[in-house]
């Protein structure tokens, strides 16, 4: 689930080049994810990144294959001078669930997905 999150919220790549980022995706509700939930996922992650204050978030949802979530920012920090986020990723597609908290930093003008580790190095 981290890896699939890192696709829909890295607001500065095209959806386009979601495609290279298709093996990240196994045992994922995105598994189940088409075209437009994908786009309808990554659209509200640039949303939550760059627009959303702390402790709101964006739902997000396709009506015609039922795929939903939210993303929910839940604080604003830095870390060696980047600015980051922790997030909160809730999805749902074709029955399964997804919950994850995740971190996230603009490296170079792009959201970066980092881990635990990355961000104390």
């Amino acid at each position: 689930m981290r890896l699939l999150l890192a696709i829909i919220i890295t607001a500065a790549i095209p959806p386009a080049l979601a495609q290279n980022w298709v093996g990240l995706l196994k045992n994922t509700p995105a598994e189940q994810f088409d075209e437009e939930d994908l786009r309808i996922f990554m659209d509200a992650g640039r949303k939550a990144l760059n627009d959303t204050p702390d402790n709101q978030g964006v739902n997000l949802e396709n009506s015609k294959t039922r795929a939903r979530g939210e993303i929910i920012v839940l604080r604003s920090f830095e870390s060696k001078g980047l600015p980051c986020k922790e997030v909160r990723v809730r999805n749902e597609a074709g029955g399964r669930k997804g919950d994850n908290k995740l971190n996230l930093c603009k490296v170079e003008g792009k959201w970066r997905l980092l881990s635990a580790s990355q961000l104390k190095k």
